[in-house]
């Protein structure tokens, strides 16, 4: 089945096979050096989805309900061939598998960040998306356990704009449009160790929570 979004078919076929190309590569970066399952998602313009469905509840921001996933481990072959069935989709990574995400408005994620490379605190992967939220990859079973660490933190009557992403969710992954808005981008790219074994929220959690209830 064939998917495409405005703009695809008047693309060049040099341009064309590059992108979907690049695609391939970085969808194997995820898959085999990473160790992520990647899902092709949707995209948006001008306010549509890519997928047809005008009720969808976010337009560009779901994954493709007829294209499978790329398994984790895949190789450059494997996903390009997955890939090359699906031109122009987003990547999109399910969360609550290799990792949990703790989401954060922009500005204070960035200043907490900064807060945690200063006091040399592990951290995984970080992204930063066009809605001006700022994304930290943890390990699994961080939203299942967030409202306890707030508790035994302290925090669990604060108003914090802070939440936690798990099982059945989806991030865009970089360089991927998210709904037509622009490409997330890795504020801290993955690297083997952390990409496998991100770090626990528990040890992000009091800058995170005491940095956003500041802001």
């Amino acid at each position: 089945m064939g998917f495409t979004i405005g703009g695809i078919r008047e693309m060049r076929p040099g341009s064309r096979r590059r992108g979907r190309a690049a695609g391939a590569t970085t969808v194997a970066e995820y898959t085999g050096l990473r160790g992520w399952a990647v899902a092709p998602g949707a995209r948006a313009a001008s306010g549509a989805c890519s997928c047809g469905d005008a009720a969808w509840p976010a337009p560009g921001a779901h994954p493709l309900r007829f294209a499978p996933e790329v398994p984790a481990g895949a190789s450059l072959e494997a996903a390009a061939a997955a890939w090359a069935r699906v031109p122009g989709a987003a990547i999109l990574l399910p969360v609550g598998r290799a990792f949990d995400v703790l989401d954060v408005a922009e500005a204070a994620g960035r200043r907490a960040l900064a807060r945690m490379e200063r006091m040399g605190l592990p951290l995984g992967p970080v992204t930063v998306t066009p809605t001006g939220r700022t994304q930290f990859f943890v390990a699994p079973g961080a939203a299942a356990g967030l409202p306890g660490l707030l508790y035994r933190m302290g925090w669990d009557g604060a108003a914090l704009d802070l939440r936690a992403l798990g099982p059945g969710s989806y991030v865009t992954a970089p360089p991927s449009d998210l709904a037509g808005l622009g490409p997330v981008r890795w504020l801290r790219a993955p690297v083997p160790d952390t990409a496998a074994a991100p770090p626990q929220a528990r040890l992000l959690l009091g800058t995170l929570a005491y940095i956003c209830h500041r802001w």
